[in-house]
């Protein structure tokens, strides 16, 4: 594509038809001339004669009516669009759905034109995107190396210049790989944040539509649109709150695993890049905690090595059965082991997996955010295609664990090596921590000068977006026993509430364990002297729930002002003087945490 190309970036279409230098027609008309150009990286596109009729619906509009107006995106061929088929690149499979799924029809309501189903490794199966008998999508850098999978054909469409951004899937890294390495942003939401109806499943329980976009306001756009709870669809969850509502423009612990956990297998370059990102995010205000990613890594093993293969058994039981050929051979590989596991196998390994969700709640106390490599090294098709299995599953080194555990994350490009090659991050956040992570994937990803995907475009600046978050509610220090994950904890969350900041009081303060219980609780008690900073937690409760939950204090403890350590008075919980009565002061500690650690 020439230099001269036009940005297909959001924010610029949308400058272009606001000053009528565009029109949706021609945004069409000009999409499908590079498409048709394209090599792999499409199954079926959209009649002409049907975004035609989309757009002229759309010129019919002012362009600022919409928040996505005339803007071009892709939809992997594992999610419905209403009259063309969906293969999941299996062309014995396929079926014509009379509906498109729940995410694309609101993004079309809101003026988004699909310009057609992308290529993918079949039936979601694969990180490397060359099992496929449409064709081996090649990364829009390097045709020598891999786009990545399953995504493939989503990544390299928006990578390439041909439409705005894309839809994937990801179970096990299926958006966050080829996003790595096509130089793109690439979020994998909560587990059910958006709607999987129309969504062809690869593990049911685990899968999430994806978004493969230029910049992190992109994928923040797109989700923010996509979004919402859909009663129709069994594993659509209602929002929930995150641990933190920003990680970014406020200091924030990242976790980084131990060296000797970091895998590279041999890649010198990845290993250089990631600690230059590591460094990056220290210049943002983070401060680096090693953590054990041993209990993230056993996670990550269950994804293949366990019964959940039987989930993919299950969507293709029928066509293994009459047309077992009809499979790629390296896919029929692995799905045929979903035969396999018995009932005892499943309930053995949800067990072991509760197990190692209770080990790494303990990592979320002492670190915001996860820093890892989005793929541990980059391989070339020939390599990928003399040893399929093998590669594939170094791959997902540090992307398997995340669905499996619950949590958010976002793949950042994060520079390039020598060869040009992109080498990208992941952002990992407890579950509904994602726009959280997205902002600080924005402030990451500017932290140098960024390219358009693999175009020679810079990124536009959005200086004025505007992040979502919620913005009402009333601040209230928290310092016992409802700290995150502490007893009372659940308290804050089933209202609602967001949990701001860690900091600490004024040093007046005096901290006592009261007696009786359970759970066990401190008092906090302003002091003229001998007092010390404690530990709290700046919890936002929604105004609405704000009176329930004072309701539900018991005495002797009550909201009153707190002081802050930075001057700030906000609501918290403070104890009447009666109520100290026999208590232990525990002051020195610092804090209740500390309290109960060396308890």
């Amino acid at each position: 594509m020439s230099t001269s190309a036009r940005s297909l970036a959001p924010v610029e279409l949308a400058a272009a038809y606001r000053r009528q230098q565009l029109s949706a027609t021609g945004l069409v008309e000009e999409v499908l001339a590079r498409c048709t150009r394209a090599d792999a990286v499409w199954i079926t596109l959209t009649p002409k004669p049907r975004l035609l009729q989309m757009a002229r619906a759309l010129e019919a509009r002012d362009p600022q009516s919409l928040p996505l107006y005339g803007i071009p995106f892709a939809i992997k061929d594992n999610i419905d669009l209403e009259g063309l088929p969906t293969t999941a690149a299996c062309p014995d499979f396929a079926y014509t759905p009379s509906h498109s799924a729940a995410v694309v029809e609101r993004l079309i309501a809101a003026g988004a034109l699909p310009i057609g189903k992308t290529n993918l490794d079949q039936f979601a199966t694969g990180l490397v995107g060359v099992r496929s008998p449409y064709g081996v999508c090649r990364n829009a850098f390097d045709p020598d190396y891999i786009a990545g999978g399953s995504s493939s054909g989503s990544a390299v469409a928006v990578a390439t210049g041909m439409v705005s951004f894309a839809l994937g899937t990801d179970t096990a890294g299926s958006g966050r790989i080829p996003a790595a390495f096509n130089n793109l942003i690439g979020l994998k939401p909560t587990v059910g944040r958006l709607s999987p109806r129309g969504m062809l499943p690869a593990c049911r329980t685990l899968d999430t539509v994806s978004v493969l976009a230029l910049s992190a306001e992109d994928a923040a756009r797109v989700c923010r649109i996509a979004e919402g709870y859909d009663a129709a669809a069994p594993y659509s969850r209602r929002p929930g709150t995150g641990p933190r509502t920003r990680l970014a423009g406020q200091p924030f612990r990242f976790g980084m695993p131990h060296a000797a956990q970091l895998q590279f297998f041999g890649d010198a370059a990845y290993e250089t890049l990631f600690e230059t990102a590591a460094g990056r995010l220290e210049d943002l205000g983070g401060r680096r905690v090693r953590i054990d990613f041993a209990p993230f890594q056993a996670a990550a093993e269950l994804l293949y090595g366990g019964p959940w293969l039987a989930e993919r058994f299950i969507v293709v039981e029928s066509l293994l059965a009459r047309r077992p050929d009809a499979l790629h051979p390296v896919t029929r590989q692995i799905i045929e082991g979903g035969a396999r596991p018995s009932a005892a196998d499943a309930f053995r390994a949800q067990y072991e997996l509760q197990r190692l969700r209770r080990d790494t709640e303990a990592t979320w106390e002492g670190i915001d955010v996860l820093l890892t490599p989005t793929a541990p090294t980059h391989f070339r098709i020939a390599e990928v295609e003399a040893d399929p299995i093998r590669l594939n599953t170094r791959l997902g080194y540090y992307t398997n664990f995340v669905n499996l555990l619950d949590l958010a994350a976002v793949a950042v490009p994060a520079g390039f090596t020598a060869a040009d090659l992109p080498f990208g991050v992941t952002l990992v956040g407890p579950a509904w921590s994602d726009y959280a992570l997205l902002e600080l994937a924005a402030q990451l990803h500017r932290a140098e000068p960024a390219r358009q995907g693999a175009l020679p475009l810079p990124l536009p600046e959005e200086p004025a977006f505007e992040w979502p978050t919620r913005t009402t509610g009333i601040p209230v220090a928290v310092c016992g026993a409802h700290l995150s994950g502490l007893p009372l904890n659940h308290q804050l969350i089933e209202r609602g509430a967001e949990l701001l900041e860690r900091t600490r009081t004024a040093p007046t303060y005096r901290l006592l364990a009261l007696p009786g219980g359970p759970p066990a609780r401190p008092g906090l008690q302003r002091t003229a002297q001998g007092g010390a900073a404690i530990e709290v937690e700046i919890w936002r409760v929604p105004e609405a729930a704000f009176g329930s939950f004072v309701a539900g204090i018991p005495a002797p403890l009550g909201i009153g002002k707190v002081l802050l350590t930075d001057g700030r008075q906000v609501c918290g919980f403070i104890c009447e003087g009666y109520g100290l009565e026999g208590a232990e002061d525990i002051t020195h500690f610092g804090g209740w945490r500390a309290y109960l650690a060396a308890d």
